[in-house]
């Protein structure tokens, strides 16, 4: 029986092992402009759900794309009307890999990061508040969007 003991146990240890890394995210050394360019959505759930925020990513080429965000933070008016505080940002980020940064002090310090996580996903972290990026009050780009569409998005300056 004992002879039976350590052959399983290593054996269900490997198989963790592989499943685990298996599912760690790798950073890539590059990304496609087919991947990173378009229109990617954070959907909101429940009574919010006909609301998102969006962005709009470009690829310009020579280590920079161009993004624009439309961001909302829905609530609920004592009278059950939905509105919302609202952010907008329109600008360039460095990439590297399949990490785009973007960094301002107009307003404050602020640091956006678009990371591709995976074909047709991007995760965004916020470092800096709402204030600090231009945003309305509790507007964040924090979260993971889906792809929409794989169109090459117009801005509203062009």
């Amino acid at each position: 029986m004992r002879k039976l003991i350590f052959p399983v146990f290593f054996t269900v240890g490997v198989l963790m092992l592989f499943s685990l890394t298996g599912y760690a995210q790798t950073s890539r050394k590059r990304i496609s402009a087919a991947e990173a360019n378009g229109t990617f959505r954070m959907d909101f759930e429940h009574k919010y759900r006909d609301l998102f925020n969006e962005i709009k990513i470009l690829v310009l080429g020579g280590g920079k794309l161009r993004f624009a965000m439309d961001l909302i933070n829905p609530y609920t008016l004592p009278d059950g009307e939905i509105t919302g505080h609202l952010g907008k940002l329109d600008g360039e980020a460095v990439i590297s890999g399949d990490t785009a940064i973007y960094r301002s002090s107009e307003f404050g310090p602020c640091r956006i990061t678009i990371k591709f996580v995976r074909r047709g996903a991007i995760k965004v972290t916020q470092s800096g508040s709402d204030a600090d990026c231009g945003f309305g009050r509790n507007v964040f780009s924090t979260g993971t969007y889906r792809k929409v569409s794989g169109k090459k998005p117009t801005f509203d300056s062009e």
